[in-house]
């Protein structure tokens, strides 16, 4: 447990779900704001698009928010390392961006979508560290019953 600990501190855990709400609050008012619109070339038919990337942004927050909230949790002794590290309570999974069809939106929007890529690929990144971690501290914490099992 202490390795994982050191991996997320509750100081990077607040830091990290602060910089999820203020994403998810940014592309929220963005989204809803009709900017997209006003940007955009209305004879690039980039609407349809931009409506499936705008999806794909609020999913993977969400998966963001939620698993940082399960981390929250299990550092404050609300749910047990079992529990916390279901499969159920995992990052899960996002829907890749669309790059080429992206890179024709506006800044604003390119912004907010890389940036919630980027979120989710650093906590997919830490999420699969901390699970490697507890591999190997099980597997360990295995040996040491076999071995006190042997005297």
């Amino acid at each position: 447990m202490a390795v994982r600990e050191s991996l997320l501190t509750i100081k990077l855990l607040d830091a990290l779900y602060t910089e999820a709400m203020v994403l998810a609050d940014e592309a929220r008012s963005y989204f809803e704001s009709g900017r997209f619109s006003e940007e955009s070339d209305p004879a690039d038919l980039l609407a349809v698009s931009f409506s499936c990337e705008s999806l794909k942004v609020t999913t993977r927050l969400m998966h963001c928010i939620a698993w940082l909230l399960n981390q929250k949790a299990l550092h404050s002794g609300d749910l047990s390392e079992g529990e916390a590290w279901n499969h159920d309570r995992s990052l899960g999974c996002a829907a890749a961006t669309d790059q080429p069809t992206v890179d024709r939106f506006p800044a604003e929007a390119r912004q907010i979508i890389m940036a919630s890529d980027e979120l989710f690929e650093r906590l997919q990144r830490l999420a699969s560290l901390m699970e490697r971690e507890m591999q190997a501290e099980s597997a360990v914490q295995d040996m040491f019953r076999r071995l006190q099992g042997a005297f």
